[in-house]
C-alpha cells in the first residue's frame, strides 16, 4: 500500500464545520521566526522514498514535506483543524462543497526567490495527477476536476463530486506547492534536491542523511526555536537505540523497537540515563485482512470464528508492550464516529463455543488450516511476532490448524494484489485525521486492501451521504453505521490502534507539539538547551 499503510488522536471537535466551510482565520502578518537555537540531530529508520511531492506517500517522506514546502492550509500543532498557512483564507463557495477559493497571502517566495503565485499552486496539483505516479498522492484528488486562476493570487478548486474533506487534504503532504520554473511538469525530479516555500530548506540529500536549514524567506504561521535539522537515516533499530542512548542523536523517531519504548517509558530516572520518552497520540492502525475470494478466508463462517477467538488485550502485551491499544473497530479512538462495534459483537476475550458454532455453520468439522501472512520491515519490527501470536491464539482454541508465511515487502504486495494470500495483515496511517480516510479507501473495487470487498450499502449510499456534509460531527451515526456493516461483513478485523513515541536526551524539548493525530512531525518545534 502506499503512504498510509505503514508503521503511528486527538478529537475533531464541532467547531471543525466552521473550519472547513469558511477557513477564515485570517493569519497575522508572520514572517517566520528565524531560526535561533541549537541545531538537532534526529534518527529514524524509515526512509525518504522520494524528495518530490508528486511521488512521495510514506512518513518518511511526508516528514520531508511538510517542513520543505507549503501547502494552502496546514494542521496547528495539537489540532485536527485546517487553518491558513500559504493562503490568507480559504472557503467552499457553494452549499455542496464542490466549489473551494482560496486567497494567497501576499509576497509569498520560495527558497530560491522566486515568488510564489497561483500559478504554482495549480501547476503543482495538474502536475501531481498528471505524473500519477503510483507511489504518489494522486489517488487522493480522484474528485478534483480542474484547478482554476482567476488571478495571481486566486485558486479555485472545482470538484466532479462533493468532497467536504477537500481542505484537510490540500492541508496534508499532497498539498505541497512547488515552483513552476524548477519542476518538470510531466516527469519526477530525481536529483535529491527540493525548491519550497516551508519553514526549512533541504540542503543536503543521500541515503544516509538529510540536512535541513532554516529559511529564511518563510512566511507563515511556524515559529523556529532551532537553527537546523540533521535527519540521520538507520538500518536498524538496534543501531538507532545506541546512537540516542549515546548522544550522537538528540532524538531517535520511528523505529525502535517496543521492548526498547517499553523499557525506558517505566525505566528509572537513573537506568533512563539521561533520555526522555515522549508519548503523542496516534490513529495508525493495524488489521487482519481477509481475501473473500479465498477458498477458507472467504466464507464468514470462518472470519467470525476468528473475531471470537482474537484476543487483543494479551497481543499488545505481550507484543507491542502496551505501546498500541486493542482496537474494536475501523474508525479509531479520538476520530469522529468512532463506535466499538467489534466489541460489542465478538467481546473482548475467547468465546472458543462461538467459535465452534461459527464453523459448524459453514460445515466445517475438523480443524481449519489456514496461513497467516506478513512482511517483517513494512509495518513495523512487531508485525510478524503479532501475527505469531495471533496463529498461536487460533491454534490454542483446537480449531485451527495456522501458520505463519512471512516474506519480504516486495513479494508481499505483490502476493496481496495478485489474491494469492487468504489473510494478510495491513497497517496504515491517515492522511488527514477525518473518518472519511479510514472508510473510504478501505472499502469498494479500488480498495487498498485488495480483499474484493464491495458494500454497496457502504459505497453506494452511506460514504456519499458524509461526503457534502462540511460539519463532520454531523455524519458520526453514517459513519457508525458503517462500522457495524463492517463488524458483519468481517472483511477485516481491528487488531490495534497505535501511539506515536519519541526518545530524546533530557535537553531536548518540544516533541510534544511534533506527536499528534494530524501525523505532522514539526522540526520547528523541537529546541534543545545550549549544554545539551
Amino acid at each position: 500500500m502506499r503512504k498510509r499503510d505503514q508503521w503511528l488522536a486527538a478529537p475533531v471537535g464541532a467547531g471543525l464545520a466552521t473550519a472547513l466551510l469558511a477557513m477564515a482565520g485570517c493569519s497575522s502578518d508572520d514572517t517566520g521566526a528565524g531560526g535561533h537555537g541549537e541545531p538537532i540531530v534526529m534518527g529514524m529508520t524509515d526512509k525518504v522514498v522520494s524528495t518530490d511531492p508528486a511521488a512521495g506517500y510514506e512518513p518518511g517522506s511526508w516528514l520531508l514535506f511538510n517542513n520543505v514546502f507549503q501547502s494552502l492550509l496546514s494542521f496547528p500543532k495539537g489540532g485536527t483543524q485546517p487553518e491558513p498557512e500559504a493562503a490568507k483564507r480559504c472557503v467552499f463557495t457553494d452549499t455542496r462543497s464542490q466549489v473551494y477559493r482560496c486567497t494567497l497571502k501576499d509576497g509569498l517566495t520560495f527558497s530560491n526567490g522566486n515568488a510564489l503565485t497561483s500559478k504554482d499552486v495549480k501547476f503543482s496539483f495538474d502536475r501531481t495527477r498528471r505524473i500519477k505516479d503510483k507511489n504518489g498522492p494522486a489517488v487522493m484528488f480522484s474528485a478534483l476536476d480542474r484547478v482554476e486562476t482567476p488571478d495571481a493570487r486566486t485558486v479555485v478548486f472545482r470538484l466532479k463530486t462533493p468532497d467536504a474533506t477537500f481542505p484537510m487534504k490540500i492541508a496534508s503532504g499532497a498539498g505541497s506547492i512547488v515552483d513552476h520554473t524548477a519542476y518538470p511538469a510531466d516527469r519526477l525530479r530525481n536529483d535529491g534536491k527540493a525548491v519550497g516555500s516551508g519553514v526549512y530548506t533541504l540542503d543536503k540529500y543521500s541515503s544516509r542523511q538529510a540536512v535541513f536549514g532554516v529559511n529564511s524567506s518563510y512566511k507563515g504561521p511556524a515559529k523556529v526555536k532551532n537553527s537546523g535539522m540533521t535527519v540521520k537515516f538507520f538500518d536498524r533499530s538496534d543501531a538507532l537505540k545506541k546512537a540516542v542512548r549515546g548522544g550522537s542523536v538528540d532524538v531517535a523517531y520511528r523505529g525502535l523497537a517496543m521492548q526498547d519504548i517499553a523499557a525506558l517509558a517505566n525505566a528509572s530516572l537513573h537506568e533512563q540515563d539521561g533520555t526522555q520518552v515522549v508519548e503523542g497520540s496516534s490513529a495508525e492502525v493495524m488489521h487482519l485482512v481477509f481475501n473473500l475470494k479465498d477458498p477458507v478466508a472467504g466464507k464468514i463462517g470462518v472470519r467470525k470464528a476468528i473475531a471470537y477467538l482474537l484476543d487483543r488485550s494479551t497481543l499488545v502485551r505481550d507484543v507491542y508492550r502496551h505501546t498500541a491499544e486493542p482496537l474494536y473497530s475501523v474508525v479509531p479512538a479520538g476520530i469522529t464516529g468512532h463506535n466499538t462495534a467489534f466489541f460489542n459483537t465478538y467481546g473482548d476475550r475467547p468465546h472458543p463455543d462461538k467459535a465452534t458454532t461459527a464453523l459448524r455453520g459453514a460445515g466445517l468439522t475438523r480443524k481449519v488450516p489456514l496461513t497467516l501472512w506478513a512482511t517483517p520491515s513494512r509495518f513495523g519490527p512487531g508485525t510478524v511476532p503479532a501475527v505469531e501470536e495471533i496463529a498461536q491464539q487460533l491454534n490454542g482454541s483446537g480449531l485451527f490448524a495456522a501458520k505463519v508465511r512471512s516474506v519480504p515487502t516486495e513479494e508481499y504486495e505483490k502476493g496481496v494484489a495478485s489474491g494469492r494470500f487468504g489473510v494478510y495483515v495491513k497497517g496504515w496511517i491517515p492522511d488527514y485525521p477525518d473518518p472519511d480516510n479510514f472508510t473510504q479507501p478501505f472499502f469498494g473495487k479500488d480498495s487498498v486492501l485488495a480483499n474484493h470487498y464491495d458494500s454497496p450499502q457502504i459505497t453506494g449510499r452511506l460514504l456519499p451521504r458524509t461526503a457534502d456534509q462540511p460539519d463532520r460531527g454531523a455524519t458520526k451515526d453514517t459513519f457508525r453505521e458503517v462500522q457495524d456493516i463492517v463488524a458483519r461483513d468481517l472483511p477485516v478485523i481491528p487488531l490495534w490502534q497505535g501511539k506515536q513515541y519519541a526518545v530524546a536526551g533530557d535537553g531536548v524539548s518540544g516533541l510534544e507539539w511534533t506527536l499528534d493525530s494530524s501525523t505532522v512531525f514539526r522540526f520547528w518545534e523541537i529546541s534543545k538547551s545550549a549544554d545539551a
